[in-house]
């Protein structure tokens, strides 16, 4: 295993036999911290639970209520209710994983950036959500069914369904990546451009700062939302269709 510097990012090499696999070495290390996170936050979550149905409610068993109760209003509202409960687990767990992977692009860390400006990460959430779109149709509506959905309203349309299936999904995750990128290349540039302008310094820190938090915490928080919605709505499409 090596890894070398290619550019401002730190990349992994793992030889397997005659398989070469390159990995973002601060992406892979910050999607785990972030799983992590979520992990030990939802495990603390949990221990704070009435161990009796009619128990009085803790504060933490309140806010996970309310953080429920507010995914279920946003994520599956108007779903039907065996399918929001079965999705509203994943949705909400995208929206978190997203969102703080966003938000880790604000920490002042040298190599620590959000993980969703790598294409690997958003392009493999939308893969994983086509996954199990089609697994909760199948389940859902049966083998048959699901199939022929795909020669509806014509038959001759079946080759534009399939096309139209994947282009959703690659739409899914370039969307993500192209916000989270773009907002990243701005933050760096326009810093710069201001410090080429002498009567432009005194900007270029404050702009930076600036930039950094809307990119990073509101753009970064309507992403994360907008990626979970069209989580919920594609499984949805693909069980009612």
């Amino acid at each position: 295993m090596g890894i070398e510097r290619l550019g401002e990012e730190l990349i992994a090499t793992l030889q397997v036999g005659p398989v070469e696999v390159s990995f973002d070495l601060p992406a892979v290390a910050v999607s785990l911290f972030v799983t992590a996170l979520l992990v030990a936050v939802s495990l603390w979550l949990r221990r704070g639970l009435p161990r009796e149905r009619e128990g009085p409610l803790s504060r933490r068993a309140g806010f996970l209520a309310a953080l429920l109760e507010i995914s279920r209003s946003q994520l599956v509202a108007g779903f039907d209710e065996p399918l929001a409960k079965r999705i509203l687990p994943l949705t909400t767990a995208l929206f978190l994983y997203i969102l703080l992977c966003n938000w880790m692009g604000i920490l002042p860390i040298p190599y620590i950036v959000s993980p969703t400006q790598n294409l690997n990460v958003p392009m493999g959430m939308a893969i994983m959500v086509y996954v199990l779109a089609h697994y909760y149709a199948l389940r859902t509506r049966g083998v048959r069914r699901h199939l022929r959905s795909y020669l509806e309203p014509n038959p001759i349309l079946l080759p534009m369904n399939i096309v139209g299936d994947m282009g959703r999904t690659l739409s899914h995750g370039f969307r993500l990546f192209g916000n989270i990128l773009g907002g990243a290349i701005l933050i760096a540039l326009a810093p710069a451009l201001l410090a080429r302008a002498a009567f432009l310094l005194p900007l270029a820190f404050p702009v930076g700062i600036g930039l950094d938090l809307f990119f990073g915490i509101f753009v970064g928080t309507i992403q994360a939302l907008v990626f979970a919605l069209l989580a919920s709505a594609y499984i949805n499409l693909a069980v009612s269709s």
